[in-house]
């Protein structure tokens, strides 16, 4: 066995051969397989562009530009958080809004807002934070704290604070 490797016959043939099989390999398997992804992402592009449509018709505000130095009226925390608070089927009872003043620093405008949310489940709570934040670029959570609610039935009940900053 030890004496093909010292055969020069192997590396003149097998190893040309080897060489010739490659592009083969790439023709036969490689390539139509590529093609099939390619078909498989075009028609997930199909799909997902009819949705993004969808979404362009339902809400087209989000399309629009805002200048830095511009004031959007649009925005309040009242009607931001009671909005999301209601698709999230939290209470009113149960949320509470506190708002600062409205800063300006570097021809940035930006407001800072606490809000606390009583007696919610980790899955809304999550659920409203991802909301918020997808429905209003410009705000963004600096900090959160969730604290249990031991007296209460059921292990997933929580008092949630957070602290947001919206940018104008």
């Amino acid at each position: 066995m030890r004496d093909i490797y010292k055969n020069p016959v192997l590396y003149y043939i097998a190893v040309p051969v080897l060489v010739g099989l490659w592009p083969l390999l790439l023709w036969a398997i490689y390539l139509p397989a590529a093609c099939d992804r390619v078909g498989e992402q075009m028609d997930q592009y199909q799909q997902s562009e009819s949705i993004m449509m969808e979404i362009l018709a339902l809400d087209p505000e989000r399309l629009e530009f805002s200048e830095p130095n511009e004031t959007d009226t649009e925005f309040t925390y009242d009607v931001a958080v009671d909005r999301v608070a209601r698709l999230c089927d939290i209470s009113a009872a149960n949320c509470d809004v506190r708002t600062g003043v409205l800063v300006t620093t570097r021809e940035q405008k930006s407001q800072s807002a606490n809000v606390d949310l009583k007696e919610v489940n980790i899955v809304k709570f999550a659920k409203f934070l991802s909301m918020i934040q997808l429905r209003w670029v410009d705000l963004q959570c600096e900090s959160a704290k969730l604290t249990r609610k031991e007296n209460l039935p059921g292990n997933d009940i929580w008092d949630v604070d957070i602290r947001f900053k919206y940018y104008y």
